[in-house]
């Protein structure tokens, strides 16, 4: 039996809506796409979800309470709970520059968690 399954893309402004058409969780056809990049898209999106991610951690002796981070290239879906929880275990101490791993290799996936700003440290 052909499973469909209707995507929008967003790859670039368009906004193609493409339907994958699947048998046995296997990809037979892909349309509706304008371009490579929204079949290559619609591949990744039915195999391998993955998305940015930012979120904050908690920082010591910073100017504010906590740090925005991100990660250093798309998430698999499936695992961002596990990340968000990870991320409100970790606690960082000031200065933190913009770029500094705050978590490397997170949770095994050979991604890095980073500072998306710097933070100073609180003058006594």
């Amino acid at each position: 039996m052909i499973e469909k399954r209707e995507l929008i893309c967003v790859t670039c402004p368009r906004g193609c809506r493409i339907t994958v058409e699947m048998e046995d969780e296997k990809i037979i056809r892909i349309l509706g796409n304008t371009c490579e990049r929204g079949k290559k898209y619609a591949e990744s999106e039915i195999k391998d979800p993955r998305r940015m991610f930012a979120s904050t951690v908690r920082i010591r002796n910073g100017v504010h309470p906590v740090l925005p981070v991100t990660v250093t290239q798309p998430f698999p879906k499936d695992r961002l709970k596990d990340l968000s929880a990870e991320l409100r275990k970790t606690e960082v101490t000031a200065p933190v520059r913009m770029g500094d791993v705050i978590v490397k290799n997170v949770l095994g996936t050979g991604i890095d968690v980073i500072a998306s700003r710097d933070m100073e440290s609180v003058r006594s």
